[in-house]
């Protein structure tokens, strides 16, 4: 049986390196490469093909960000990885494990999702199953997915993936600049995302976006 390549990505380096001894524990992993924001998850990425990559949602999005950690850097980069290659197998390991996260990323394609509670053999057995082409979730989300009606619903599950991003870029503050630059998209288009977004829950200002956020989780205090 040949060696699961993987490339692991956190933002912190004590993280990566205890996940790393946990996943090198058995022989049939190995991590051929790491990264620490988003940007760099895309390029080691597209430079040696992993097998799996194990990724958290916070972190930023690009080296020398001085805006920080945000759930936004890591699902740019599980969408530009998934653009690039649509059968790239992804693998959540992360804190985010309530509404909407779970359900939102796991609906841009992502093969697995794991919370950071998980035992280091729940870790490891999540990624020979990913690499095997199945999908495996923590009984936590697994929860969510197979009884939505059961968790308080959300007002923002409206929003599509890349409308929910630039929801908590807009509530953290952001400018519309600042998002376009960190999303790889011109002004114009956040533009038109943020009409649509303020339009789809009933908002009328910034200030409304930001307690939305608040009230509900999506952005600290």
């Amino acid at each position: 049986m040949s060696v699961i390549r993987v490339l692991l990505v956190d933002d912190h380096a004590v993280v990566r390196d205890g996940f790393q001894r946990i996943l090198e524990s058995d022989d049939r992993i190995r991590i051929i490469e790491s990264a620490s924001n988003g940007q760099e998850a895309f390029e080691k990425f597209r430079a040696v093909q992993p097998d799996v990559v194990v990724l958290d949602l916070t972190m930023p999005s690009h080296d020398g960000d001085h805006d920080g950690s945000s759930i936004s850097g890591g699902m740019e980069a599980i969408r530009r990885i998934l653009a690039y290659d649509s059968r790239a197998r992804l693998l959540v390991l992360t804190g985010c494990e309530t509404k909407p996260y779970p359900t939102q990323v796991i609906g841009t394609g992502v093969k697995g999702y794991l919370t950071k509670h998980c035992a280091p053999s729940e870790l490891i057995e999540a990624v020979v199953r990913v690499n095997a082409g199945d999908s495996y979730y923590s009984p936590s989300i697994q929860e969510q997915l197979d009884h939505p009606e059961t968790s308080e619903a959300s007002p923002v599950n409206v929003l599509s993936p890349r409308e929910l991003q630039i929801f908590v870029l807009l509530a953290e503050g952001h400018s519309v600049t600042r998002v376009a630059e960190q999303m790889y998209l011109s002004p114009k288009t956040v533009h038109a995302h943020r009409s649509n977004i303020k339009r789809k829950l009933a908002l009328q200002s910034n200030s409304e976006i930001v307690h939305l956020a608040l009230r509900h989780g999506l952005i600290e205090p």
